[in-house]
């Protein structure tokens, strides 16, 4: 029971010009193991937002001389991601509903009850975490790969499993190393779903994603007027994953002048919006992932070191698949079914020859390149299970043959030919459809007519 309450607790603030209310509303949400802080007037409400986070505020509408109704508005202004929920002994249908209209979660009319005020703040909760979850939904909507499952018999995974398990229940930053596609973003969330943070948002930050200023107000957010283009003011996505997770990928790309505003981050939970001086906080869990090396990085200044100290309390280095050959035949059936439900095919499994091929690749882009391989596979399948001649052309040369051979530039082949051998490889390596298109130079719809033409 205690676990389930440090899970969910909350820094509340209660403004109300009685101070009997703000004590008895105090004694029954500290009771349910929330932190209070009280406020009786428009000014001290405002002061307390501008120097702490709040992630509730209980407002009376009916303040000594001024509006709560007008308040609302000025504290969401100030704290974005506050809930706020009002009550009054001057009930109506009418305040309800514009109380709501102004930004209001919920509402409660005097005289109520210590129920009441738990039943409330229940529903708010639920909201919360429904929010975060369609945050995290959101983030993965762009993906159309298969969920991958974190499991593996192999004793290097369970080593990290173990030390998973045990880093996830502490706030501390953990830092994930390893090759690219080996499956460093499922450990991130899977760190996410076993922490404290679990029912608020898992916010992923893709760091070479972005030119630098965009990078800086995608993290920060920004006020209007702060750069041509701002024509409102934006949260960035700190200030989402506010009481939640923030996941940098690739920090190593983290350009060399944003890493102070992150370590302050990180240090004092503070941050500027771009184009504001004001300091906002924010008390976000951060994991990163890297595939490059940060202590070279650092050597040759491109990473600053006490931001890499502060990065790498946790280190977590995921194995390449090579290294996993126990995990090979799951992780690739996983994949199969998934591609099969998704083009409506029914195949039972792979070959002999399809499955020893597997096994004996080397797989130099991981879990990424084995999905793209079978989702291949799957797209060409003409029986009811994977066969050889399925897969790509370098799981059946002969040992000691190069894959590439006869497709070399100047041999004697069509030059469609070598484009389609190129554009399949580029899509094989590549992470996205658009990372494809991009790095081929042509637009995303060009390249799926050409893919498309390659599976007929």
């Amino acid at each position: 029971m205690e676990a389930n309450r440090k899970q969910s607790s909350m820094r509340l603030l209660i403004i109300d010009d009685e101070e009997n209310i703000r004590r008895t509303t105090a004694v029954v949400l500290e009771g349910l193991g929330h932190e209070t802080a009280g406020a009786q007037t428009r000014a001290e409400s405002l002061k307390q937002l501008e120097r702490d986070h709040f992630d509730l505020a209980f407002l009376d509408l009916k303040l000594d001389g001024e509006s709560g109704l007008d308040l609302l508005p000025e504290l969401l202004k100030i704290q974005p991601q506050l809930e706020v929920v009002v009550f009054t002994a001057y009930a109506s249908i009418e305040t309800a509903v514009e109380a709501m209209r102004r930004g209001a979660a919920d509402y409660i009319p005097k005289p109520f009850t210590p129920e009441q005020i738990r039943r409330v703040l229940s529903r708010v909760l639920e909201a919360r975490r429904l929010r975060a979850r369609v945050a995290e939904l959101e983030s993965r909507i762009s993906s159309d790969s298969p969920a991958t499952e974190l499991t593996s018999t192999e004793p290097v995974m369970q080593k990290i499993f173990e030390l998973t398990s045990k880093a996830a229940a502490t706030p501390a930053t953990i830092l994930l190393l390893g090759e690219s596609g080996t499956g460093k973003t499922v450990l991130a969330r899977a760190i996410h779903a076993e922490s404290p943070q679990k029912d608020h948002a898992f916010v992923t930050v893709n760091c070479p994603s972005l030119s630098r200023d965009l990078l800086e107000s995608d993290l920060f957010g920004h006020v209007k007027g702060a750069f041509t283009g701002a024509a409102a003011d934006t949260m960035g996505k700190v200030a989402v994953a506010d009481c939640g997770t923030l996941f940098l990928d690739e920090i190593a790309e983290l350009p060399l002048d944003l890493q102070p505003k992150l370590l302050r981050l990180l240090q004092e939970k503070e941050y500027e919006r771009v184009g504001e001086s004001k300091t906002r906080r924010a008390n976000v869990r951060v994991i990163a992932a890297t595939n490059r090396d940060l202590e070279q990085a650092v050597q040759q200044g491109r990473f600053r070191e006490d931001l890499f100290y502060r990065l790498n309390v946790i280190s977590i280095r995921m194995p390449p698949l090579r290294e996993r050959p126990g995990d090979l035949p799951v992780i690739a059936e996983n994949n199969l079914r998934f591609f099969a439900r998704q083009c409506g095919k029914h195949l039972k499994g792979f070959s002999s020859e399809a499955s020893r091929a597997l096994a004996a690749y080397s797989w130099p882009g991981n879990l990424r390149e084995l999905r793209n391989v079978i989702e291949r596979a799957v797209i060409l399948a003409g029986n009811d299970e994977i066969d050889l001649l399925d897969l790509p052309e370098k799981f059946s040369q002969p040992a000691g043959r190069s894959a590439t051979e006869g497709l070399q530039p100047g041999a004697r082949v069509s030059l469609e030919q070598l484009e389609n051998e190129h554009i399949a490889r580029v899509i094989q390596q590549a992470a996205t459809m658009d990372e494809a298109a991009q790095i081929l130079g042509i637009d995303p719809a060009t390249l799926y007519r050409r893919r498309k033409k390659l599976t007929q």
